[in-house]
């Protein structure tokens, strides 16, 4: 019982991103979505104008309910993995080519700054899903992960010295 939440945090890391990308991919086929006029604008950036507003609404909630379904299901990750770590590079730039819509000065954004600074968690977390849906092991007690530290100093330490 001792390490029962984190024997379970992946699952838990999973189901929640999975969760807010199938629900904020949702919202973006109504109109009125909060994210609206600021993810249409990128796209429209990014496309040099040839994708418009309602198509790429749609087509940013289709990826955002694919990324959402695929950490659901747990199939397909080694697409929605790399799929999830553009489309939040994406969310981010607007930090870059809108400031004026972003940042009210240096280091305060905006009400839309602050929403996209905090998909710096989602891409984290969509780190460590990676790295999870590669093989990577979350060691959940003390004494294990220490030995495995222990390991790869000895192991970093023998390879620093044969170069």
């Amino acid at each position: 019982m001792r390490y029962h939440v984190e024997k379970h945090g992946l699952t838990i890391l999973r189901l929640s991103l999975a969760t807010v990308f199938f629900w904020f991919g949702f919202l973006k086929f109504f109109k009125g979505n909060a994210a609206e006029a600021l993810a249409s604008d990128t796209i429209a950036w990014l496309t040099f104008g040839a994708v418009g507003k309602a198509a790429s609404l749609i087509l940013l909630g289709v990826i955002e309910c694919g990324i959402g379904l695929a950490l659901f299901t747990k199939k397909l990750l080694h697409i929605a993995i790399p799929i999830l770590y553009v489309q939040m590079l994406g969310t981010l730039l607007p930090l870059f080519i809108f400031p004026e819509k972003t940042w009210v000065s240096f280091g305060m954004p905006t009400l839309e700054g602050q929403y996209i600074v905090k998909n710096a968690v989602l891409i984290a977390a969509g780190i460590i899903l990676g790295a999870s849906a590669r093989g990577a092991k979350l060691i959940t007690h003390a004494r294990v992960a220490r030995e495995a530290r222990e390991k790869e100093e000895l192991i970093a330490g023998r390879k620093k010295h044969y170069l």
